[in-house]
């Protein structure tokens, strides 16, 4: 497997046949794993899958934990390896952004539309403007046929998608389920910064959506009550939100296929999960 810093040196290792990307901010994990073992599975033995290591500054706020966010480039490139990676693309801020290293006033960049104004997007003002920039400019550098994304960050999915088809970008967008830890937590870069104290409380994180889904044929409302009541609780933990949605992050059906979408703080730690349910009877 190779590791390479540049796009020129990418472009040197373009080779016939499919290629798939795998965008990650690093600190890879199992779930970052599985994205990599479903690529290798989608392109096969003749194509390639190339993962981006990039802890992207401009998709994070003020105050938010850009300077502390876990780098570990050398136990990444050994887990793409195992994974089934044939490249690890790992740019620093200049070769992505330029010697300003993030966005000059004048830049072009993505506007992500009203759906990166709710969720996510409410809590972190600009977030999504810096994540689909990077992804554009990535899908750029890498010229992918695949991009695979987590269903963990399901808003950041949902807009990816929505860029790539009202831009006609050249790219099939793969969502991945979410992997899972034993008690349910979802899989994160970010786990690591909780206590033990605190990792197990984030266990009600997964069972707060789990009383949502299986509350969910009584109605939204219903469901929202069961959901909170596990997460009322524990008075630690913070809710930022939980909600349900339809599937692509409207107005929650009547009845039907949607999404329960949770936020919580744990700690100093920010968790984010959901996942699909079946409103009504």
């Amino acid at each position: 497997m190779k590791v390479v810093h540049s796009a020129l040196e990418l472009r040197g290792l373009e080779r016939p046949g499919p290629r798939a990307v795998v965008m990650t901010m690093g600190a890879l994990h199992e779930g970052h794993a599985e994205l990599v073992r479903e690529g290798r599975r989608r392109v096969g033995a003749g194509g390639s899958v190339v993962v981006t290591v990039f802890v992207n500054p401009t998709q994070f706020g003020a105050g938010e934990d850009f300077d502390r966010y876990p780098r570990t480039l050398p136990e990444d490139v050994s887990l793409a390896d195992q994974a089934g990676a044939d490249v690890v693309f790992a740019p620093d801020a200049v070769d992505v952004y330029g010697p300003q290293r993030t966005f000059r006033a004048d830049s072009v960049t993505i506007d992500p539309g009203p759906l990166a104004t709710i969720l996510e997007g409410a809590a972190r003002p600009g977030h999504f403007r810096g994540v689909l920039t990077v992804v554009a400019k990535l899908l750029g550098m890498t010229r992918p046929s695949i991009g695979l994304y987590g269903e963990k960050d399901y808003q950041q999915l949902v807009l990816i998608r929505r860029m790539v088809a009202d831009l006609d970008l050249p790219v099939e967008v793969v969502g991945v389920p979410t992997v899972r830890e034993d008690d349910g937590l979802a899989r994160s870069s970010r786990n690591r910064y909780l206590t033990t104290e605190e990792r197990a409380l984030a266990a009600a994180v997964p069972r707060a959506l789990d009383a949502v889904a299986a509350h969910a044929s009584d109605g939204v409302d219903a469901a929202l009550v069961a959901g909170r009541a596990v997460l009322d609780a524990h008075p630690v933990i913070e809710t930022d939100y939980l909600t349900i949605t339809d599937p692509e992050l409207g107005p929650a059906p009547e009845s039907g296929p949607a999404r329960a979408l949770i936020a919580v703080r744990v700690g100093s730690t920010r968790l984010i999960d959901n996942r699909p349910v079946t409103v009504g009877p």
